[in-house]
């Protein structure tokens, strides 16, 4: 007994010699808890991935941020933006305020802006603050340091930057807010970075600099905000492998004071927090896929970090009876307020059975191939259009979309009209109605291929430029000269049998607005070096895409996800092609010389110019010093 005794004694000093993983607070210190979410996305319901598991909803949330307040009675909750954007939801946001009401209802702090806010433009995002708070019911607080309509006075004031103003005060929104928890002042701010920006070329607002307006802010609370205090910013930037993309450690680097960043914008699960110039940089992942919880420990101005964790919210998780009464109350909405437009779906309504597992959007991301997912799409534009056009139906030679505008998969088993218009749920139309519609319009066959090499050049570079077709083939080398990529293409008709892309034809070609907007701006884009030119049926050149916009029998915008939909239900099981690749883009990835050289264009003759002249000089120089060689030796003999 007094061995075993002895054992256990030294096992309990062995362990209490043990380093923890995190340090543990002594007995004068506070505990500092940060409950976070970011990327929401109107992911009201829950999610399912390309296996059919489902994960996230609000109702499963609720439940574990409630159990994390009972732990944390002192925990505040905040999110990093785009609460809007990504399913049937966002239909009412600007009616309804749906996603703020929402993260009232589940006992939210404080959010900011993500770029998707500003989907429906300023006016929508307007029209949504004034929804909110005519609801008269718990809203969040919203932060915004360097993202604001132009002033009164300034370059691009008028009367939607005057409404975005007014809604603002009439919100609430600050820079900063000061939350007041367990005798901590949590000073938080928010912060758009310098992509969510790009992401948001018709939001009207002006950016400033993030880490000057950062910097600012934090001296202003340092000044304002008393000890004890914490600096919280959500950011609306993210991080990345790259150290030159990633904005938030960037951001964290170049300011000092910040001590905790909630990092959203790039969908970014982190397992641990990341520390740079004190600061401590976290994520959670996308869609309510995990609650993040920040543990910390403040004594006196000194946080130490004692606990970190990522909360799964699947289906292990007990939903909130009230949450999901209130869940429901906003899907009769969607179905009374948009779906009625699209014939009466309901927003559960299955349309077809899918037996394969496509591609996830992570997939999309990473890999440079066809995309079964891609293919799906592309063929529905073809079909749609022909569909609503009937006896005036003008052939379409090309259809096609991009990785960038495609937001979800589709899981195995059944399909429903949400899982749909999920897939295609970003932005809007010239009639004001959510979902962007399709376009027609004319390229020359030169200017096919060159949308051909944007995918095959581009895409390693920007993934969200990489490009799905209906009714082509091409085939590509990713180890040969930027923008001469392609080695080989072709048309595929209707039947199946291929000719050769015609340079000086003009082919009618259908896709969704946004991506007829990207194709005008690929000059830009490509330096100069690629051209492609959306043209009217005459060859005439388009200046206003949106009077392309193809409309049904009705005059109603044939939208993206509709017509994908449409397809669907009339597939009612999605046939066998598209289990696999169809051979519409394939990867020759060669190192022979030959292959890397054969059938050049401009950009491979120029640097085969250059090499050679190298190679020219190289001879002319070994010549040149051999002669000096030899008369030296011939004047020594």
């Amino acid at each position: 007994m007094k061995r075993i005794l002895g054992v256990l004694l030294i096992l309990q000093l062995l362990i209490g010699l043990m380093p923890s993983a995190y340090a543990a607070p002594s007995g004068n210190s506070q505990e500092i808890t940060i409950l976070f979410t970011h990327d929401l996305h109107s992911h009201l319901l829950p999610a399912k991935d390309e296996k059919g598991n489902s994960y996230g909803g609000y109702a499963r949330l609720k439940t574990v941020i409630d159990q994390q307040k009972l732990l944390h009675p002192d925990a505040i909750l905040v999110d990093g933006g785009d609460f809007s954007m990504g399913t049937l939801f966002q239909t009412v946001f600007a009616t309804e305020a749906a996603e703020l009401r929402s993260m009232g209802a589940l006992g939210y702090d404080v959010t900011t802006f993500g770029n998707h806010e500003y989907d429906y433009r300023a006016s929508g995002l307007a029209n949504m603050l004034n929804a909110a708070v005519a609801s008269g019911e718990p809203v969040p607080s919203i932060v915004e340091v360097n993202y604001m309509p132009p002033r009164e006075g300034e370059q691009g004031y008028d009367e939607i930057s005057a409404a975005v103003w007014d809604a603002f005060e009439a919100y609430g929104v600050q820079d900063y807010t000061v939350i007041q928890r367990g005798g901590i002042n949590y000073a938080v701010f928010g912060i758009m970075g310098f992509d969510s920006d790009k992401c948001a070329p018709m939001s009207g607002m002006i950016l400033e600099d993030p880490a000057a307006a950062a910097q600012d802010t934090v001296d202003w609370i340092e000044e304002h905000v008393p000890e004890p205090r914490v600096v919280v910013c959500l950011s609306h930037s993210g991080t990345d492998e790259d150290p030159e993309k990633s904005e938030d450690e960037q951001l964290a680097s170049n300011v000092e004071g910040i001590d905790v960043i909630i990092s959203a914008h790039t969908h970014t699960t982190l397992e641990e927090p990341i520390l740079v110039n004190d600061t401590y940089i976290v994520s959670c992942g996308e869609y309510s896929k995990n609650l993040g919880v920040l543990t910390m420990s403040l004594q006196g101005e000194e946080l130490s970090l004692t606990d970190y964790q990522l909360i799964p919210v699947d289906d292990s998780v007990t939903e909130s009876e009230a949450m999901t009464v209130h869940v429901e109350e906003y899907k009769k909405l969607v179905e009374e307020n948009y779906l009625s437009q699209f014939g009466g779906w309901t927003y559960d309504q299955v349309l077809a059975l899918n037996p394969y597992e496509f591609d996830s959007i992570g997939d999309l991301t990473e890999y440079h191939r066809e995309s079964s997912l891609g293919n799906l799409i592309a063929d529905s534009y073809r079909w749609a259009v022909k569909e609503a056009e009937g006896d005036s139906y003008v052939p379409i030679d090309f259809a096609l979309t991009a990785n960038g505008v495609i937001r979800e998969s589709l899981a195995t088993g059944e399909i429903t009209v949400s899982d749909v218009f999920n897939v295609s749920s970003l932005g809007i139309g010239a009639d004001g109605v959510p979902g962007y519609p399709l376009v027609s319009v004319w390229l020359t066959g030169k200017d096919l291929k060159n949308a051909f090499e944007v995918d095959a050049s581009v895409t390693a570079l920007m993934p969200a430029a990489q490009l799905y077709f209906n009714g082509m083939t091409f085939t590509f080398n990713p180890n040969r000269m930027l923008f001469d990529k392609v080695t080989d293409c072709a048309q595929v008709l209707e039947d199946g049998t291929t000719i050769p892309i015609e340079d000086d034809k003009l082919y009618r070609v259908v896709t969704g607005l946004y991506c007829g907007q990207m194709l005008g701006a690929v000059t830009d884009k490509s330096f100069g070096i690629l051209s492609i030119t959306p043209r009217d049926a005459q060859g005439n050149e388009i200046t206003d895409l949106e009077a392309h916009i193809l409309h049904d029998k009705n005059g109603n915008e044939i939208k993206e996800w509709y017509a994908l939909a449409s397809y669907l239900d009339s597939l009612d099981t999605i046939p066998e092609e598209y289990s696999g690749p169809q051979g519409r883009k394939i990867v020759d990835d060669s190192m022979n010389p030959i292959d890397l050289v054969k059938h050049p264009g401009p950009i491979t003759l120029a640097v085969l110019g250059v090499f050679l002249v190298l190679i020219l000089l190289v001879v002319l120089v070994i010549r040149t010093v051999r002669r000096r060689i030899r008369r030296k030796n011939q004047k020594h003999i």
